[in-house]
């Protein structure tokens, strides 16, 4: 995984925290294996975009794609 990708996992795994809810019961709502999701929260595997949407929206949370802001060059010493 990307440096980017394992904030976004880091950040759904703390969601996943906070929401209160077991990996079990949250694997019921998203109609995901709980196998897999413990794997998912333990980092050993990941998941196709529509299922995690579908945990996202579980936890009270949507995807948003945004653009990078592209940071200027660096000036050049002389």
């Amino acid at each position: 995984m990307t440096k980017r990708s394992q904030n976004f996992a880091d950040q759904l795994r703390a969601a996943i925290d906070a929401s209160g809810k077991t990996r079990y019961r949250l694997a019921q709502e998203c109609d995901i294996d709980e196998s897999a999701l413990a794997k998912f929260y333990h980092g050993t595997r990941s998941f196709p975009i529509n299922r995690l949407e579908r945990l996202a929206e579980v936890l009270g949370y949507e995807i948003v794609l945004t653009k990078k802001v592209q940071e200027p060059a660096p000036k050049k010493k002389d």
